[in-house]
């Protein structure tokens, strides 16, 4: 395992683990949502599950999150995540255990992260998982206005939603509306059709921001092969250690299947 620090497009500082497997089949690249890190148990889950498979992995912390890397989480968008996970791909061409096509799998943010890039560069991209992902900035307004109306509101009216971080207790993030207003410019739908590699979806029963009804949208249009599964129980971020040891064996069969 190496950690190394590199510079994004701005000169900010970008904290990324490289795990590379002897014999390397592959290489996947898996990144965190809004305000998570590249140590989130779900995050692990799926880097094992590709490492147990033959593949080496790259994950990272972006900017503006609360792990390692530079910025402050108010500063977070789409825009910036994406930008980091360009930032980061490019760098990773320059090494030598760059491998193409690679895999891509990120969670909710970082879900429709990963799944932009694969829109814009289909030939690079082995295959996706988006997870919990982010389909559109439109229909993510309209669960989280449905999910928590008061405080939906409260953000617009106040600019700010505060909230504490459930993976480090005690960190709390501040995103300002502004936030929304660039999620909104964002929507897989659009350029669909580049999607013809493989591509699997996974969601939390419970998951109330990025529900089992988006992701439903987003797999009925999807052109290529395809695959969705619900985890009973679950809610948007993955904790548990059964909905854990569930997606990783989910991950694993359908790496064989790539």
């Amino acid at each position: 395992m190496a950690k190394i620090e590199i510079k994004n497009r701005k000169g900010q500082n970008i904290v990324v683990l490289v795990e590379l497997v002897e014999n390397q089949k592959g290489l996947a690249f898996v990144m965190h949502g809004l305000g998570g890190f590249k140590e989130n148990l779900h995050i692990i889950a799926f880097a094992e599950a590709f490492r147990e498979k033959g593949y080496s992995t790259v994950r990272f912390d972006t900017t503006n999150t609360i792990g390692e890397s530079d910025g402050n989480f108010e500063d977070a968008t789409i825009t910036n995540y994406y930008a980091d996970l360009e930032d980061v791909i490019a760098w990773a061409k320059n090494q030598e255990w760059f491998q193409k096509p690679f895999c891509l799998a990120g969670h909710s943010l970082g879900g429709i992260c990963t799944a932009l890039y694969t829109e814009k560069h289909p030939v690079e991209v082995k295959a996706l998982a988006p997870i919990s992902t982010v389909v559109s900035g439109k229909l993510s307004f309209e669960a989280n206005s449905k999910y928590d109306p008061e405080e939906f509101e409260k953000w617009e009216k106040s600019g700010w939603q505060i909230r504490e971080s459930k993976s480090k207790p005690g960190v709390m993030k501040k995103l300002p509306w502004s936030h929304m207003q660039d999620r909104l410019k964002y929507d897989l739908l659009q350029d669909i059709d580049k999607l013809t590699m493989p591509v699997m979806l996974i969601v939390g029963e419970l998951d109330k921001t990025t529900p089992l009804e988006h992701q439903q949208i987003l797999f009925d249009k999807l052109p290529g092969k395809k695959e969705i599964h619900i985890i009973k129980g679950a809610p948007h971020s993955f904790m548990e250690k059964e909905h854990l040891e569930e997606i990783k064996k989910i991950f694993k069969n359908w790496i064989d299947k790539i």
